[in-house]
């Protein structure tokens, strides 16, 4: 395994991370799925087995899996422990693992054609995960991180009724790039997990490795994988025709809400229906195929009883009609069920309110008889299913409550990605204070109890309990971001701190947050200061933070002044300067200003990013995915009426969210707000 970079990077040791993981992942993988990493490289006269990894300033990618030399992105692939995140480490660890499943997975075996590019990205992104387990053992990714990184990030995208299925239809040059984008990858990596859940790991795996080594060195097509692995669950007894099953699942678009009702008149008889999950209810009406009964899954619905000492083992029900009724022994009067057991499925689930009620009344007295990959779901669920209507608002809010006792990570970083829309969609709301009034007080006591980290820069990151410093990290996060009159001392003595001695004492795992807390809470010499410092420091991990620290301001001159510089190649590299916008835009004092400038400079930004991947439509998803105003809507609708071409896709899921968020302002942000000052007297 070789490694190339610039020399200075090279001298600072920060290309040895990649190197020392490469060879570890590289036995991983021949070990995993017993086909040998092949490709020889001539050197002098003799074929040697080597693989290259290059890391380069400028890529339009963040890595590019060729095969026996994958091109990294500086930002993806160099590390310096001494000033990097776990955060950070995280992010290079993933993508390195993930290029390297492609070795394999798109180099060793290549789809047959594009409308498959899933088989092959959905795969790598799996991997990701089960790859870093590898590494890292006792952090849990397959378990706990997928669900929030993963899952519950495409279902956002997913359902929106302009989604598209994961399979698509390829029949021009210019369809390529439109196939590559997270429905291809994060539903890709969610539809592989339900299947290794549900036909058991040790079966899945024999099964890859029979399609690795029948298709080496050639091509296969999705039905290949369905035959080789329904053969791997003959092989051990069990008969289930995959094909049927996943071409729902990969040719339909979208996904499922199971709904359990409990039956008043029968004991143990439950009716469990499927539906499309959709968030904005209106769309149905505008898609005519929206209103019959052609959206249909076979679905893998693990259940599990319990009440509040303890919770039965889980069995599987296929549901695949749109209501069954089913018998469920050992269901009391006392007793709750939870369905999708630790969220192997690729779908969400909602109850009646008296069982949502029994577990919300779980999670106060004992929230640990619940699995915490369940907790960290019915958080996701319940605040999804109440934007989209399907549940009351204040539900959603009342299943946050426990988590002042809650001690993992996961729930909390879900409950933090959950809240993040909402607080959005009311950060300029008059009555915005009542909403950051309830979290603080959910946030308050395990803020007190986790205080902050202490900077031991000898300390390797890795040494440092992932879970344990994750969870401080999001408290920290959620105490600083809504408004923790300690948490913003805390970040402008330490910023302080900085500027008067000259040294960064800053804990590293906070450095993101304080840099953010103190550039928004403090004066224009502040952001000064991180700005000389972006230009100044080499580290590229570092430089990311500080230049997203700079869109943190209050002050909106200084916004726009970071706006226009941004699409300046001397000062802001090309693919940060996406990242700039979009967090101005997250800024409620830039979220107008990020817009205005995204449509003033439309041209020049659709010629630089609209031939890379992902980078437009995440631009432009980043830009308006928190509108919500009839206006804003009215401007995006002409807006996309005057530019002439590209993106058509990204714009009318932009259209489709907007509309969400201007439905749900109009219909439910009274009643959260409502719900908020009762409970808040109380």
């Amino acid at each position: 395994v070789r490694l190339y970079a610039r020399p200075d990077a090279i001298r600072r040791g920060s290309g040895d991370y990649a190197l020392n993981i490469t060879r570890r992942l590289i036995e991983f993988y021949e070990d995993y799925f017993k086909v040998p990493y092949s490709l020889p490289k001539l050197v002098n006269i003799y074929f040697v087995l080597f693989l290259d990894l290059l890391a380069v300033p400028k890529h339009p990618y963040a890595a590019m899996e060729n095969w026996g030399l994958s091109v990294f992105v500086e930002q993806r692939i160099l590390l310096d422990p001494s000033i990097s995140s776990i955060s950070y480490l995280l992010d290079v660890t993933m993508v390195i693992v993930h290029e390297l499943c492609h070795q394999w997975f798109g180099d060793l075996v290549t789809p047959v054609w594009w409308e498959d590019v899933w088989l092959k990205e959905g795969f790598a992104h799996y991997f990701e995960f089960v790859g870093t387990d590898y590494l890292y053992p006792g952090w849990n990714m397959e378990k706990q991180r997928f669900l929030t990184d993963v899952l519950h990030e495409v279902m956002l995208l997913d359902g929106l009724a302009s989604s598209h299925p994961v399979s698509q239809e390829v029949q021009q040059a210019t369809d390529i790039d439109r196939v590559f984008d997270w429905i291809a990858y994060k539903k890709g990596a969610a539809l592989i997990r339900m299947l290794a859940n549900f036909m058991g790991h040790s079966v899945f795996q024999m099964g890859l490795q029979d399609y690795l080594t029948i298709h080496k060195y050639g091509n296969a097509a999705r039905n290949d994988l369905w035959n080789t692995l329904s053969k791997a669950l003959k092989k051990v007894g069990k008969f289930v025709n995959i094909q049927e099953v996943m071409d729902q699942w990969t040719l339909q678009m979208g996904y499922p809400v199971i709904t359990i009702l409990g039956n008043e008149t029968t004991d143990n008889i439950v009716v469990i229906s499927q539906e499309r999950f959709v968030y904005n209810s209106d769309a149905k009406f505008k898609d005519p195929d929206f209103g019959d009964n052609s959206y249909l899954w076979q679905i893998p619905l693990t259940i599990a009883v319990g009440n509040t000492s303890h919770i039965s083992s889980e069995a599987i029900i296929w549901v695949s009609n749109k209501s069954e009724h089913h018998r469920i022994p050992a269901l009391e009067e006392t007793s709750w069920l939870l369905g999708n057991v630790n969220q192997t499925g690729y779908f969400r689930v909602n109850y009646d309110i008296r069982n949502w009620r029994l577990l919300i009344n779980q999670l106060t007295r004992n929230h640990e008889v619940i699995s915490v990959s369940n907790r960290a779901g019915l958080i996701d669920d319940a605040f999804n299913l109440a934007r989209a209507g399907y549940l009351p608002q204040n539900i959603p809010l009342e299943v946050i409550r426990y988590l002042s006792e809650e001690k993992d990570f996961l729930p909390w970083h879900a409950a933090s990605r959950a809240l993040y829309p909402l607080d959005k969609l009311l950060d300029r709301t008059e009555n915005y204070n009542i909403f950051n009034e309830y979290i603080l007080r959910q946030v308050a006591s395990m803020y007190l109890k986790l205080g902050w980290p202490t900077n031991n820069l000898n300390k390797s990151l890795v040494q440092a309990s992932y879970q344990h410093e994750e969870l401080r990290r999001e408290v920290i996060m959620l105490a600083c971001s809504f408004g923790n009159k300690h948490c913003h001392q805390q970040a402008a003595t330490l910023i302080s701190d900085w500027i008067s001695s000259n040294r960064n004492r800053i804990p590293l795992n906070v450095r993101d947050i304080v840099y953010c807390t103190g550039v928004s809470l403090m004066d224009e010499d502040v952001w000064e200061f991180i700005w000389m410092k972006f230009h100044s420091i080499t580290a590229v991990s570092e430089k990311k933070i500080l230049l997203e620290a700079l869109t943190c301001s209050d002050d909106r001159n200084l916004l726009n002044r970071l706006l226009n510089l941004s699409l300046n190649s001397e000062v802001v590299l090309d693919q940060d300067a996406i990242d700039v916008i979009i967090h101005v835009a997250r800024n409620p004092h830039g979220r107008d200003l990020a817009w205005k400038f995204f449509r003033e400079k439309w041209k020049i930004l659709n010629a630089r990013y609209g031939e890379a991947l992902f980078m437009n439509s995440k631009l432009i998803s980043g830009v308006t995915e928190f509108l919500n105003t009839e206006e804003e809507l009215m401007e995006l609708k002409n807006f996309i009426k005057t530019y002439e071409e590209g993106a058509a896709a990204s714009f009318s899921r932009a259209v489709e969210t907007v509309e969400a968020n201007v439905r749900w302002e109009r219909l439910y942000k009274e009643e959260l707000f409502q719900w908020l000052r009762k409970s808040l007297t109380h």
